[in-house]
């Protein structure tokens, strides 16, 4: 079972002995989570990276990539409130993880939430859209799963689990196309091909198992 993490203050690593032996929950304290991020500082500060957690516990190392993305968009785009939106959902859906404990994926889904809201309130106030935390609550809810990243499986194993791709297509439009995790990470380690390249050379490209028609970003999750 993969060992679930959590950002807590040094003195708290347990939140109990139970959770431990049953799932190997252990907690990371915040100067870990940056120490390791800080490794790979310009992907964790650029707004369309994508990061998974594969055992994302309440979102540790989730929230800081959120609070990195959603600072450089601050910083570039605070004067433009649309653009702002634009960019900060492109953030939110750049995020995913899985746990094999649904109250941890149900708060790691929480807090990143509160993390976007209190960003986006701190800079428009009254003229926050429901729209845009409608669209950041559902892209939340398929990208951080419950499932055991070791089967790539479903929590009930009744599945494999699947994530959707986000992509931002000409300007506030979004393309939805939905990848099983087994078919991302098992066919490319049998094709020993990289799954993503950024050097040209030869990578291997999924087939998606469902595509979507194009929606503007403040319209998702809108027909429910």
């Amino acid at each position: 079972m993969a060992k679930q993490t959590n950002t807590t203050p040094d003195s708290m690593q347990v939140r109990t002995r139970q959770r431990v032996a049953d799932h190997g929950e252990v907690f990371t304290s915040q100067r870990e989570v940056n120490a390791m991020l800080d490794l790979v500082k310009q992907e964790t500060e650029r707004i369309d990276s994508r990061f998974l957690e594969p055992a994302c516990g309440t979102g540790n190392f989730l929230i800081e990539v959120l609070r990195r993305k959603l600072a450089r968009a601050k910083e570039r785009y605070r004067k433009n409130q649309l653009e702002y939106e634009r960019n900060a959902v492109l953030a939110v859906s750049s995020l995913y993880g899985i746990d094999i404990l649904e109250d941890n994926a149900a708060e790691c889904r929480q807090r990143l939430f509160d993390e976007f809201d209190k960003h986006y309130l701190a800079l428009y106030k009254s003229k926050c859209k429901h729209e845009c935390r409608r669209s950041v609550k559902f892209i939340l809810s398929k990208n951080i799963v419950r499932g055991d990243a070791l089967t790539m499986k479903t929590a009930d194993e009744s599945s494999y689990i699947v994530f959707p791709e986000w992509a931002a297509v000409n300007g506030s439009m979004m393309k939805r196309r939905d990848f099983t995790f087994h078919e991302l990470l098992g066919n490319s380690e049998v094709r020993n091909t990289p799954l993503f390249s950024d050097l040209g050379e030869e990578a291997y490209v999924p087939e998606p198992i469902k595509e979507y028609p194009l929606v503007h970003f403040l319209e998702l999750g809108a027909d429910g």
